[in-house]
């Protein structure tokens, strides 16, 4: 019976590490993975790009770009300034999204753009973005949140039509913030 115990105990001991060795990955498994896509150049969504490639302007070709806006369970209104323009490679452009947030308390969010057509995305440098850090909110506040931006010249030509879509998402901790609905008992 004894000899049970000791095994249990080693055997619990031995499960014990293992979960702390695999709590202390998922926590180191982040800023590894940071690392490692900023050593290889991907997914740097949420950073400035270099300037342009070529800092002329090709006015021999126009390019439309779509702008949409998107929420995912985030208290808050956000829309484009304007749904469309026509810009030339090459060109420099600032548009804005206009964010409210529909809630009585300060709400922060994280921007995350995408592209279509998706080789879009390699020729679309934002110089100036809302999305480089999260956005907190203050209750009912208004924002409007500028893009500066700039499509390279080298964007394949049979892409014409470019979609910047943004979807705000609540980051995580800010609902701690929100008031206590009820009381205890």
């Amino acid at each position: 019976m004894r000899e049970y115990r000791s095994e249990n105990r080693q055997l619990l001991i031995r499960l014990g590490v293992a979960a702390v060795v695999m709590f202390g990955f998922g926590f180191a498994l982040v800023p590894f993975y940071e690392q490692i896509c900023a050593a290889a150049g991907i997914n740097n969504l949420l950073q400035p790009d270099r300037v342009a490639v070529n800092g002329q302007v090709d006015e021999t070709r126009t390019i439309t770009i779509e702008f949409d806006a998107n929420t995912h369970d985030l208290p808050w209104q956000f829309k484009p300034l304007q749904r469309e323009i026509k810009v030339h490679p090459g060109q420099l452009v600032q548009i804005a999204y206009e964010v409210v947030n529909n809630r009585d308390y300060p709400v922060t969010g994280q921007a995350i753009p995408s592209y279509g057509p998706r080789v879009a995305g390699q020729h679309f440098r934002k110089l100036d973005c809302f999305c480089f850090s999260g956005q907190t909110m203050a209750a009912n506040e208004r924002r409007t949140m500028p893009v500066v931006f700039v499509v390279d010249t080298d964007l394949p030509a049979e892409v014409n039509t470019i979609t910047l879509s943004y979807t705000f998402f609540e980051v995580a901790g800010t609902q701690a913030t929100a008031p206590k609905v009820g009381g205890p008992g």
